[in-house]
């Protein structure tokens, strides 16, 4: 499946990337608040994030090749895994920012216009992110799973400091507002660190989920009726891709022919149910004991 196509929303998250630094950087600069400058600074990062991801998309979009049998799926990897780290980057950097302004607070100035700026570039990451995690979930692209998530962390951010600058505003204690820029740097830290977990457990070829392994029964149950069996059931997660294989055991006087006709079909019937999916059997006679010498995990 050709998904090239999937780059066209990096490029809708780039662009948000840039409007709202903008955005931000200029609530900043008219508010004076430290709140408003880490949500800008994480923006940075987004713009950084999206970058990368359309990098490693790129690579991930390749065909399989002599070098790579399997395709380049497992790239978006570490698009992911880099982006849950620049999160983390980002986080320290705004700690940093905010402790310095908790011990030196200062006044905020025209909080209505920058709160206003501040809102509408929440907004567009709110669409923008809603739009992502749509398109990951659709053509199962962790890179926009996480490009998604990241977006949404950055509305809640918004959220939480157009709350306490309003607060600053309203009662007038300016420590407020570098307390909710150390709060917004622990909730970005949160992100990044699942962020960074689901690119490492990729990486380690974990298996499919526990509702899509009873899919996989699920198919295979009508033939267990029928007396066909099965063990040695592997599964795993390669970017978008997922790979399935297990032993079928038919009886052994069948011709090749009658088997293969058989593993066909049951791979036919999986693939039905996970488009794109990679499916392998082997088959093997019943009544042979080696049949069942192989790990059932």
């Amino acid at each position: 499946m050709n998904r090239s196509f999937l780059t066209r929303y990096i490029w809708l998250s780039v662009l948000a990337a840039v409007t709202t630094i903008l955005l931000k950087t200029g609530a900043w600069y008219l508010t004076g608040s430290i709140g408003l400058l880490s949500d800008a600074i994480e923006s940075v990062i987004n713009l950084l994030a999206a970058l990368m991801a359309m990098a490693m998309l790129k690579i991930a979009i390749l065909p399989p090749d002599k070098n790579h049998e399997f395709g380049h799926s497992k790239a978006e990897y570490f698009s992911s895994g880099i982006e849950g780290i620049l999160i983390l980057v980002a986080a320290v950097s705004i700690a940093i920012t905010a402790v310095k302004r908790l011990m030196e607070p200062k006044p905020l100035e025209q909080v209505g216009i920058g709160l206003a700026v501040s809102v509408l570039a929440s907004l567009i990451n709110l669409f923008v992110a809603l739009v992502l995690k749509k398109a990951g979930k659709n053509y199962r692209s962790i890179t926009l799973e996480a490009d998604a998530q990241h977006l949404m962390t950055d509305v809640w951010t918004s959220a939480g400091v157009l709350i306490g600058v309003g607060l600053v505003a309203l009662t007038g204690f300016q420590r407020l507002d570098p307390v909710v820029a150390l709060l917004v740097a622990a909730n970005i830290v949160w992100s990044g660190v699942n962020i960074v977990r689901k690119s490492v457990m990729g990486l380690m070829d974990v298996s499919l989920p526990a509702e899509k392994i009873h899919v996989i029964h699920e198919v295979l149950d009508p033939y267990k009726q029928m007396g066909i069996q099965f063990h040695a059931m592997q599964t795993r997660q390669a970017g978008s891709r997922e790979f399935i294989s297990t032993h079928v055991l038919v009886p052994g006087k069948w011709t090749v022919q009658k088997g293969h006709r058989l593993i066909e079909k049951i791979e036919a019937d999986i693939r039905f149910r996970f488009p794109g999916a990679s499916v392998f059997t082997h088959l093997e006679p019943i009544e042979d004991s080696s049949s069942w010498d192989d790990l059932d995990l």
